[in-house]
């Protein structure tokens, strides 16, 4: 049975007179708990609700979750979770959009509801940094970050949640068809040649060692990023190395790859090609250059070969397909690009009519 005592103070005349209520609930096999409310009403509510939860067997410790508030559980997983993964940088900017809207709010009290409303204010919000709305996929990214460091709360971190998760019950975003562009009719050829008479002479190998190995960007060349809270440029991936390739083996082992697992990728006759074409450099990258400068000489060729709509990762879409056009299978697929899940890779394969119809004769 829970015990309700008013609590005395001084009022502004120094009188002692009743400024709240606690109450106090002993129950056996169950912590003690406590709780002070300016109302008495609010005390014996409380009261009941927590012996109902104990006598049903569903009581859960609140204090760790009253406590933490979003803005606590973040900074905790910013501090503790983020430096250990691959690409860890990506979060910044999510937590900071999450903790503007839901920070202040305890644990305790957040709930699916509180959620879905923040999803449906993201996806109405016009972004400070393209000018257009917030895209279903960067909502969706800030969802799952929310609900990994729940459950690193849960799991982790004895906090228990009283309504469990409530990020698992809140419908994500709904996506547009993922993209699809292709290289078509003869923008290869073009293209390369735009590329082959641009003034940086690493384009060329570049984009053909994409298209051939499905490689990501940052695993081609050296990778920059400008870290918001410090105003510096910070190096994210140092690109492909000599010490990783194996010419005679026909190989590129990646050590570090987005999803932090490494993979070794086959190199094509054209890719081992490519590779034995360019210079040596003293400092072991296999490419001499920045994505900086890679990425501005090739939006320059793509104009002027006139192929508009295809960015640089398109070239690993590219390479996917193709794969998947001489017969690899799915499972074969993922070991060369390196996506986590089947589904990842699916939006990848957009494979050409013409060539399934040749597999049908």
């Amino acid at each position: 049975m829970a015990t309700i005592s008013a609590r005395k103070g001084p009022d502004e005349n120094d009188k002692m007179v009743v400024i709240g209520y606690q109450a106090i609930i002993r129950k056996k096999g169950h912590p003690s708990q406590t709780k002070t409310f300016r109302a008495k009403r609010d005390a014996e509510r409380w009261a009941r609700q927590i012996e109902s939860e104990m006598e049903r067997g569903v009581f859960v410790q609140r204090t760790e979750s009253e406590q933490t508030t979003v803005n606590d559980l973040l900074d905790r997983y910013a501090r503790e979770v983020l430096p250990t993964l691959k690409g860890g940088y990506r979060e910044q900017s999510r937590i900071k959009a999450l903790q503007n809207s839901l920070g202040a709010y305890s644990l305790a009290v957040l709930n699916s509801s509180m959620i879905a409303k923040y999803r449906d204010k993201r996806l109405s919000t016009v972004s400070e940094k393209t000018g257009r709305l917030v895209s279903a996929q960067t909502v969706k990214h800030e969802l799952g970050l929310l609900q990994r460091a729940l459950k690193m709360a849960v799991m982790e971190w004895g906090i228990a949640l009283p309504g469990g998760i409530p990020t698992a019950t809140v419908k994500k975003p709904s996506l547009p068809p993922s993209r699809n562009r292709r290289l078509v009719d003869d923008e290869e050829e073009r293209l390369l040649a735009a590329c082959a008479d641009a003034r940086n002479p690493w384009l060329r190998p570049a984009v053909i060692f994409a298209i051939e190995t499905a490689m990501r960007a940052g695993e081609i060349v050296e990778t920059w990023k400008l870290n918001k809270k410090t105003g510096k440029r910070e190096m994210v991936s140092i690109g492909l190395q000599w010490s990783e390739v194996d010419l005679k083996k026909r190989t590129a082992h990646l050590p570090k790859t987005k999803n932090g697992n490494a993979r070794t990728v086959p190199l094509s006759s054209r890719a081992v090609a490519t590779l034995e074409a360019l210079p040596r450099n003293l400092d072991g990258r296999v490419f001499g250059v920045t994505y900086e400068g890679i990425h501005q000489s090739y939006v320059r060729a793509c104009r002027r070969a006139g192929v508009t709509g295809l960015t640089f990762h398109d070239l690993r879409h590219e390479g996917i397909s193709r794969l998947a056009e001489q017969g690899l299978t799915i499972l074969e697929l993922q070991a060369i690009s390196g996506h986590k899940t089947i589904q990842m890779l699916l939006k990848y394969t957009h494979l050409r009519a013409e060539d399934l119809a040749l597999k049908l004769r």
